[in-house]
């Protein structure tokens, strides 16, 4: 079993570990809390549960009469004390495996029952050093990894000069990135990103992993490099105050919180179209393919190849197909959809290629009311830009994978791009208008099967939801004359039928 210790000078170096360890909690952890009585088991505990609801007056009584308490924060968190059990058996009794299968647990006195905790609980023991605590972490498993990653991100903040800031979940992604709002009195706050090595997985093709293949960025040095580059180029990227390339943590500007949508969830126009003028802008400059990180540091951006586009296009029928149709996806099926995306790629023979950001859609760009022109559009998600075609990421703003863009909106915001590129010198508006509708397929085609491997391979079923949006968005890609027999393949194989997964 593996294990670490932190010292505690005070109760606010306790209450900082709590607020730590609920950044690494998820649903279905246990947390062990063991000491004896003052030992800090109680502030920890009250930390970490105020951490979670994002709430700092929140009350956390001790449940040592009710044995259990629970509390809806960001996921259920039930907080046991089993100090008056009498027996392991009686842990069944107060619903702990119903409290799992909800949320997490945070178990004081857990000795009276460790018997029956699960394999890879993660153990905290608490006792009097000095004038302060020793904190003794253990265990193995998924949960003593984060928690020990979570700790690294405190050393990080200490020596960037924030090692007493307030930690609080602000955001995480389909990948393994994640992000929190650092807080400290008397400043603006700060955003602290999360971003370990990726893990390649398995070779799919060629003897390469399908990250390889498809240019997903594998460490934070990508990010570093093209945020300089962009910040240079007069984009309003955040700047980075601190950096540890080696773990994956940056310390970043806080952009803000304010996005696309109203207050009905509905998209703003306005903001799409000055989202594409700030596309055209960037479309009009030229991009390195070498961008430095730091001095002696060097990201290659790679290109959007034809073998990348295929790769992220057969996500449909790798898990679409067989969710539609409950088995893989035939031979004949697979070449014909190679035959045909092939046909259509050969179609992007000649068209402009530029620096694309690849997620260029409204979870990741914080409108900013208070700036002007351009710098009102913050830009926060870049590490996986490739050299590509320009129209891609205009296809990944009017087709906006998390908001129902309608067919309206969809064309102000091409319009907009399409005017600002005019106004800026030569411009080929049918090959962009072609190009736009081979990347808007293959992107849509990618984010079927993404959204149904979500659910069938990582647990996260809520991504279904978009499938009928995507689905429109599909048809209308491939109603351009173009991809006549892109659109006639998947309407024979009932690629565009609405389904119910």
């Amino acid at each position: 079993m593996a294990g670490l210790e932190r010292f505690l000078a005070d109760e606010a170096a306790t209450a900082r570990l709590g607020e730590d360890l609920a950044m690494a909690l998820r649903p279905g952890d246990v947390l062990a809390l063991k000491g004896d009585l003052g030992a800090g088991k109680s502030t920890l505990a009250r930390a970490l549960i105020r951490a979670l609801a994002d709430d700092a007056g929140l009350d956390v009584p001790s449940p040592t009469f009710t044995l259990v308490q629970s509390y809806e924060t960001r996921f259920p968190v039930h907080h046991f004390d089993l100090y008056r059990l009498s027996a392991a058996g009686e842990l069944d009794e107060l619903g702990f495996d119903d409290a799992l299968a909800q949320g997490a647990a945070l178990v004081e006195w857990p000795e009276r029952a460790e018997t029956a905790l699960p394999d890879g609980t993660l153990w905290i023991e608490l006792a009097h050093q000095g004038d302060g605590r020793l904190a003794k972490l253990s265990g193995t498993g998924p949960a003593f990894d984060r928690a020990t990653r979570s700790l690294a991100m405190r050393d990080f903040l200490v020596t960037a000069g924030w090692g007493d800031a307030g930690r609080r979940f602000f955001v995480g992604d389909a990948s393994a990135r994640s992000y929190e709002i650092v807080s400290l009195a008397g400043l603006a706050p700060r955003v602290l990103m999360n971003s370990p090595r990726l893990v390649l997985g398995p070779p799919v093709r060629d003897g390469k992993p399908y990250a390889v293949i498809a240019h997903t960025a594998q460490s934070v040095t990508a990010f570093v490099a093209i945020d300089h580059a962009l910040l240079a180029a007069g984009v309003s990227v955040p700047r980075i105050h601190a950096e540890d390339l080696d773990q994956g943590f940056l310390l970043l500007e806080h952009l803000g919180s304010e996005g696309f949508l109203g207050g009905n969830g509905e998209p703003i126009a306005e903001r799409y179209a000055a989202a594409a003028e700030l596309l055209a802008m960037m479309h009009g400059k030229t991009w390195p393919d070498r961008m430095e990180a730091a001095p002696g540091i060097v990201h290659d951006v790679p290109p959007f190849d034809r073998e990348a586009m295929l790769i992220e296009a057969d996500l449909l029928v790798d898990w679409y197909v067989p969710m539609l149709t409950g088995k893989p996806a035939s031979d004949a099926l697979v070449a014909g959809y190679h035959k045909e995306w092939n046909a259509a790629l050969d179609r992007l023979q000649g068209s402009e290629y530029t620096l694309m950001l690849r997620d260029f859609h409204s979870p990741n760009i914080i409108w900013r009311s208070d700036r002007a022109s351009h710098d009102r559009l913050g830009i926060v998600d870049v590490q996986d830009a490739l050299i590509g075609p320009a129209a891609y990421d205009v296809a990944s703003l009017a087709m906006d994978a998390r908001v129902t863009i309608s067919p309206a909106i969809e064309k102000q915001t091409l319009d907009a791009y399409i005017a600002a590129r005019h106004a800026a010198g030569a411009f080929d508006e049918a090959a962009f208008r072609e190009a736009y509708a081979i990347m808007a397929a293959q992107r849509n085609s990618k984010i079927l099967g993404i959204f149904v491997r979500l659910e069938k391979r990582d647990g996260k079923p809520f991504y279904l939801k978009h499938l009928p949006r995507i689905r429109d968005y599909l048809r209308r890609a491939l109603a351009h004359p173009a991809l006549a027999g892109l659109h006639d393949f998947y309407a024979a194989h009932g690629l565009l039928e609405e389904r119910t997964p």
